[in-house]
């Protein structure tokens, strides 16, 4: 990976970590489900009318990407995230790094070097340390939400890698769109409240939702949606494993959480780990 990839692959992380925060004020604000078509209508109509429209082989792959990066992966953190533990949750959504690399071998033949599978491991270990921090547990209900949302997270990563390249901003307008009529329906259907949280929610509910769809929304997704396009997953994927650090050092800036002992020396393994991703190529790149 080239300097510039390596600073966006860090700066995805970096803008997604302090996401959660974002996401836990805004769905206490919006119902869950309804706070996510809000965003994802958003993005529809500010990226739609200025985007080339799919070409015909793309369609089906842009739906089936709406379906697992949309639907079922914001869909299900949403919910998880609303249910439980922002911390956690952050930690937890890190089996999408070992679930990207283990269907990329398969899938797109990307057999991970040693040094990777390593690397991957290291990074992974300092989650676990994060994850056994006291007081971070959290209940079954909202951890096995947001393990789901993690498989369909690395699901949609190898369908955009495997038919790509697309055009960042053309994927994620149309997904975006076929996205929302997916989790406007399950608002529907389980929760309440859409119409007066619009009337209720304060100034942090709407700054939240701002967050989520210009800065981890188009500019996250954007850099992300590109760099797949430019880097094997092997390559890409465990950056990744940075989020649960930033969104440990957005807890503590935002949300009055203190620093531990284990909380660095997780971090510090997880940023080991990641750099030893990147110290040579996998078997196979591109």
């Amino acid at each position: 990976m080239s300097v510039i990839q390596i600073v966006c692959a860090v700066a995805v992380p970096l803008l997604w970590g302090y996401q959660f925060v974002a996401i836990k004020v805004g769905v206490t604000e919006f119902p869950p489900l309804f706070f996510l078509a809000l965003r994802f209508l958003a993005i529809a109509l500010l990226l739609v009318p200025f985007v080339r429209r799919p070409m015909r082989r793309q369609i089906g792959p842009v739906a089936a990407i709406s379906l697992f990066l949309g639907g079922l992966n914001f869909g299900l953190f949403y919910v998880g995230l609303g249910l439980g533990s922002g911390t956690m949750s952050a930690i937890a959504y890190q089996l999408a790094t070992p679930f990207t690399v283990l269907l990329a071998w398969p899938l797109l033949a990307e057999e991970p070097s040693l040094t990777t599978s390593a690397g991957v491991v290291l990074a992974f270990v300092g989650v676990v340390v994060l994850a056994a921090e006291p007081g971070l547990s959290a209940k079954p209900l909202p951890l096995l939400l947001v393990v789901g949302a993690a498989l369909a997270f690395a699901i949609s990563n190898v369908l955009t890698k495997r038919y790509g390249p697309f055009d960042p901003l053309m994927l994620m307008g149309w997904s975006s769109l076929l996205t929302v009529p997916q989790v406007l329906v399950m608002s529907l259907l389980l929760e309440h409240g859409q119409l007066a949280s619009l009337v209720t929610a304060d100034g942090h509910g709407w700054l939240a939702l701002a967050y989520t769809i210009f800065i981890g929304g188009i500019v996250g997704f954007g850099l992300w949606f590109w760099l797949i396009a430019r880097c094997s997953m092997g390559r890409v994927a465990p950056f990744g494993l940075l989020l649960p650090v930033f969104a440990l050092i957005s807890s503590v800036l935002f949300l009055g959480d203190e620093v531990t002992p284990k909380m660095i020396a997780g971090g510090l393994l997880a940023i080991s780990g990641v750099a030893m991703t990147q110290v040579r190529p996998g078997a196979r790149t591109s």
